[in-house]
């Protein structure tokens, strides 16, 4: 499970003001919340993974971080972790999550646990999620473009709106391939929109990208 450009531009952009504890559902090496914990000293994670594998590579990367005290891997299904903590309740939950809906599954099995889902994974995201923020907290998700619509239609009916949406495209005339959309309980006047771009050229990563990753990839 490599870090990849999902998980580095949620972990990098991440809304982190007023936030003292954050839950990063689906953590996989832990690369989000090390990067939110780099971020901010002030703030304890949890995060958690229903792939065993993941878990333990997690942990691992976690203790062996400077960051080890501010963070806690759990193994754990998001929904199983809810029941077992009922009275939890978070400033910010994370997630870089499953996005293949109905599409054909790989003969690995990780890798469909890491990247296939369906509608009801993203209902029990949103319901569950509200009930374990704390007031004015954030839900933040990096999520394909057709899922980032349903999303936006889904959650105001859990009492979550749509608050935030980066943009983010691969090169200056391409379309968009992401949305990092952030939800809260509050509902805004207008949805804030900010466009991202990762390549300048073939192969050459934009200023904007460089800006954002340089506190985290020693080749900028």
């Amino acid at each position: 499970m490599k870090i990849n450009t999902d998980g580095v531009l949620l972990g990098a952009s991440a809304n982190l003001e007023n936030v003292k504890s954050v839950l990063d559902i689906g953590t996989g090496t832990g690369v989000i919340a090390l990067m939110l914990a780099q971020r901010s000293h002030d703030i304890l994670i949890d995060a958690i993974d229903i792939d065993h594998l993941a878990f333990e590579k997690a942990n691992q990367n976690f203790e062996n971080s400077l960051f080890h005290q501010q963070l806690k891997a759990h193994h754990h299904s998001f929904l199983e972790y809810f029941d077992l903590n009922p009275s939890k309740k978070y400033d910010l939950i994370v997630s870089n999550p499953p996005y293949f809906l109905n599409a054909l599954k790989s003969p690995k099995a990780n890798n469909n646990i890491s990247k296939h889902t369906n509608e009801q994974f993203f209902i029990d995201l949103i319901s569950k999620a509200k009930n374990h923020l704390n007031p004015s907290g954030n839900l933040t998700l990096i999520v394909p473009i057709d899922i980032s619509l349903m999303l936006q239609n889904l959650a105001p009916s859990y009492h979550l709106f749509p608050i935030n949406c980066i943009k983010i495209k691969s090169y200056p005339d391409k379309a968009h391939i992401r949305h990092i959309i952030s939800f809260s309980d509050e509902k805004p006047l207008e949805l804030i929109f900010e466009d991202f771009c990762i390549y300048s050229s073939q192969s050459v990563y934009s200023l904007q990208y460089q800006a954002l990753l340089k506190n985290f990839f020693t080749i900028f």
